[in-house]
């Protein structure tokens, strides 16, 4: 049965590659970009940090006793230590926090303190899950449809092409903070389908490759880039290439998997602030004294999370969406574009800046359109070389237009 839906999921993976690089390499995500704007990225990027706040302190409380700590240590250590004026303790806040409430967790797990717990607290907080280490073996190497040939199923197929549609936006917000971060300039259109369209060769690389999941931008790296203020290219590579030598090292991976998951979470309300606050940043472009942007703005963010929320409690409490007709791929398709908050936001700012007061001779400068009208065009700006060429020369073969 594992087999089997690793198989279906392969295929749908597979082909939904194709939407973000058929929206990537021939322009689409490029004309979405030249009518963005700052108005409208507001509430792109700052749901985009928002739209995890499950993630963040609800597991957090699932086991308090750590969670809590490490969100206080890493705060303490990125924020309280800058007047020591050593750089290391904000570069590091992330490693410092977690192996200290690491180990703090394997001592309380050693001394007995989960043992007469319920179960769901035991899994949240033990560090010593049943098997995870020894059950893992010492190298695996993924190879191509190791699960078997993929299926292909269209309800699978039409819900996880939606869930490419929403990875695009999503990453497309990420993308946006990352930037901001890096201090670079605003993007060039041609760059941002240029990373759509590479995402989907990602993203069937995981098809083949027998993965859970499409790929998408990481929000959390993007948090971090703001945390530790390093937007070196090189750190990124030098952090893939670690990334390939340890995922074949199965023990390595469940080592680290032992790590309790209220850790993570202190770390998910860290680094999603920090993508949300880039987001609301954009802010210092538009005209705030105007009431039509006030209303953009805070209608998009509002409906971002409202919309997304009675989704989600809708599947909870009946155990189907709210649109539930005789087409279960149509309601799939629904279902995943309306529960992610960063989607239903740029719709609804998108659409209401391209029509409301659209002729009117301030609505260009309120919406902050006039600030990055410059970097519509790759080469109008001399510094889009320096931020967003290509490494090794790959230009010529993969030019930005």
């Amino acid at each position: 049965r594992f087999k089997e839906t690793m198989r279906a999921m392969q295929g749908a993976i597979a082909v939904a590659s194709f939407i973000q690089m058929i929206f990537g390499f021939l322009g689409f995500v490029r004309i979405f970009g030249r009518y963005l704007c700052p108005l409208s990225a507001v509430p792109l990027v700052t749901l985009t940090g928002l739209g995890f706040f499950a993630f963040g302190f609800p597991q957090l409380a699932n086991c308090v006793e750590i969670g809590l700590p490490a969100l206080i240590l890493v705060v303490f250590i990125s924020q309280y230590t800058m007047k020591l004026k050593l750089p290391i303790f904000g570069r590091f806040a992330i490693l410092f926090s977690v192996a200290i409430v690491w180990i703090y967790a394997e001592v309380l797990t050693a001394a007995g303190a989960y043992k007469k717990r319920p179960y769901t607290t035991q899994t949240s907080c033990r560090t010593d899950r049943s098997g995870l280490i020894s059950a893992a073996p010492w190298i695996r190497i993924p190879y191509p449809f190791q699960w078997g040939h993929p299926d292909f199923n269209a309800g699978d197929t039409f819900a996880m092409m939606a869930a490419a549609l929403v990875a695009i936006i999503e990453s497309t917000g990420t993308f946006i903070a990352a930037s901001r971060y890096g201090s670079a300039t605003p993007i060039p259109p041609s760059v941002l389908s240029r990373g759509v369209g590479w995402l989907g060769v990602s993203t069937f690389l995981d098809g083949i490759f027998g993965s859970v999941s499409g790929s998408s931008a990481s929000v959390e790296n993007a948090g971090l880039l703001g945390m530790t203020r390093i937007g070196s290219r090189r750190v990124i590579q030098i952090s893939a290439a670690l990334m390939l030598f340890f995922s074949v090292l199965g023990k390595f991976g469940a080592f680290l998997a032992s790590i309790p998951l209220p850790i993570f979470a202190a770390l998910y309300c860290f680094l999603f602030a920090y993508v949300a606050s880039a987001g609301l940043g954009f802010l210092q472009f538009c005209n705030l004294n105007s009431f039509r942007t006030k209303f953009i703005v805070g209608f998009s963010l509002f409906m971002g999370l409202s919309v997304t929320e009675f989704f989600h409690e809708y599947l909870l409490i009946s155990d189907r969406g709210p649109v539930h007709t005789r087409s279960i791929w149509f309601n799939n398709i629904v279902q995943v574009i309306f529960s992610s908050p960063a989607t239903v936001g740029i719709i609804v700012a998108f659409l209401l800046d391209l029509t409301v007061s659209r002729g009117h001779s301030a609505t260009r400068r309120d919406s902050g359109r006039h600030w990055w009208e410059k970097f519509q065009n790759f080469n109008t700006d001399t510094r889009s070389e320096e931020f967003y060429s290509l490494p090794y020369n790959l230009n010529r073969h993969f030019p930005s237009v």
